[in-house]
């Protein structure tokens, strides 16, 4: 029994096999068309998507000889709105990056409805209105939706309840949509997919070779929890772009779909014949954006793999410190008018003092995201298990290890969303059980801290201090609350 697993990611296209094992082969990539028509606005392809999708999955399927199931995982809440009919978007596909609706987002607060840009929820109403149509003639989808209907030839509108569960549409419980959230926004129910469980056969890919059963459908953030084989308990960080902390909670879902006091917020992880175990979810909004940073416009570096060598070809940062918030703090400050900053710079600091205050001001806000899920959950992590691109980076691993005390273990494959989409289309399918999924942990390695408690702890003080000096840095920004 074997797996087809769709990753669509924020800037790429993956598909490969994943074996009862978790082997990942026969991988395919291709980047996405990406558009910033302008400032704030992230615009792809609905049609791209779906075309390489096809082109990708059926060249992985003919080169592994098949698969039995598939499953599709996604950046969530980029959204796509089609005409059912024709099967043509719309318009273009809303990145879940984009901001257009942050006006609109402001004045639905004065009718008690609390949403933020980056949900589907105004995506949604913004495209349709664009259309100049009836949204009960359209269709809404996000990633998973879109596929699952491409792939089908428009058999299946459907989406799984961690896509859902994060879109701003639907009702506590992720079991129907919120009929205030579709009324104040003017979207009709008929427009709006099926909510089906993470796990469960939904239909077969008609489109591609074989006609494999979709029999997992899911959110990247849990797809990458997931293949990282935190079942029943455990947490991930996933260093990407931004960098995402998700964590296992358990069947008691919350009193309401809204972020926590510790800056976290309630995600489904997984479900399957309708019983959901959710988790929460901390974010850091720049990570990777970071370095992309120090490369392409400080030209301080010409490779991410630089950034290791440089940070360790000095003793410390000399004194420099460095905070990633270029685009905002995410958790637990919440605060979009924070911006990034290097403090302590001297006429002695190199470029490598810098590359190394960005490894340990990233590492540092990994350290924040743990602190704020402990606070969360009241849970004490013993490990912290790490996949994404920045992965590869041994010191800011040890730094995250140094900064948060804990064992940092690292995924043995760097892409573990696709993974995971692979591993829960062959436990919906009874090929592997989740005891299975959690006895295939083995990591490339594990790094331990080497900081005395003392050390760590003079450590994260001096840095809550340093953070501070970027909190509403644009007043007006840090006042506006989603």
């Amino acid at each position: 029994m074997r797996a087809l697993a769709i990753d669509v990611g924020t800037t790429s296209i993956r598909t490969a096999i994943v074996d009862p094992h978790g082997n990942v082969t026969h991988t395919h990539q291709q980047r996405l068309s990406i558009a910033t028509p302008n400032p704030g606005e992230v615009e792809l392809d609905g049609d791209e998507i779906a075309r390489l999708a096809l082109e990708l999955g059926s060249r992985t399927l003919n080169d592994a000889g098949g698969a039995d199931v598939m499953g599709i995982t996604n950046q969530r809440a980029t959204t796509i709105v089609f005409d059912p009919i024709t099967g043509a978007p719309v318009g273009p596909a809303l990145g879940w990056q984009d901001l257009r609706t942050v006006i609109d987002c402001l004045i639905l607060q004065g009718d008690g409805l609390r949403l933020a840009p980056n949900q589907s929820a105004t995506k949604a109403r913004w495209l349709v209105n664009q259309s100049g149509r009836s949204s009960s003639e359209l269709r809404f989808a996000t990633i998973e939706t879109w596929l699952a209907w491409k792939l089908s030839d428009g058999a299946l509108h459907v989406t799984d309840r961690s896509n859902a569960g994060v879109n701003g549409l639907v009702a506590l419980g992720v079991e129907e949509w919120d009929q205030t959230a579709l009324a104040l926004l003017g979207i009709d129910e008929a427009m709006m997919p099926t909510i089906v469980d993470t796990m469960g056969a939904v239909g077969r890919a008609t489109a591609l070779p074989g006609a494999p059963l979709i029999t997992a459908l899911v959110g990247d953030q849990s797809a990458s929890l997931f293949g990282q084989s935190c079942v029943n308990r455990g947490a991930k960080i996933t260093f990407g772009t931004g960098a995402m902390l998700d964590m296992v909670r358990g069947p008691q879902g919350p009193d309401r779909m809204a972020r926590f006091p510790s800056g976290c917020f309630p995600v489904v992880t997984r479900s399957r014949d309708h019983e959901v175990v959710w988790g929460i979810e901390g974010i850091v909004l720049s990570a990777g954006a970071c370095i992309e940073w120090l490369r392409d416009d400080l030209g301080l570096i010409t490779e991410p793999s630089e950034t290791e060598s440089l940070a360790e070809s000095v003793d410390s940062t000399d004194g420099v410190s460095f905070v990633p918030a270029l685009s905002g703090l995410g958790t637990p400050q919440w605060d979009f008018g924070a911006r990034g900053g290097f403090f302590g710079i001297t006429r002695g600091s190199t470029r490598a003092h810098l590359v190394r205050a960005v490894l340990e001001g990233i590492a540092q806000r990994g350290a924040d995201l743990v602190d704020a899920a402990h606070h969360e959950t009241g849970e004490a992590l013993e490990e912290i298990r790490v996949d994404g691109g920045m992965s590869a980076n041994r010191f800011l691993l040890q730094c995250l290890a140094d900064f948060t005390g804990l064992r940092v273990a690292v995924s043995s494959e760097r892409e573990a969303t696709t993974r995971g989409a692979g591993l829960m289309a062959l436990v919906a399918h009874g090929a592997i059980s989740l005891d299975d999924v959690e006895g295939l942990w083995s990591p490339s390695e594990i790094l331990s801290p080497s900081l005395t408690n003392e050390s760590r702890q003079q450590c994260r003080e001096v840095w809550a201090a340093v953070i501070t000096r970027v909190e509403k840095t644009i007043p007006e920004l840090s006042a506006v609350e989603f």
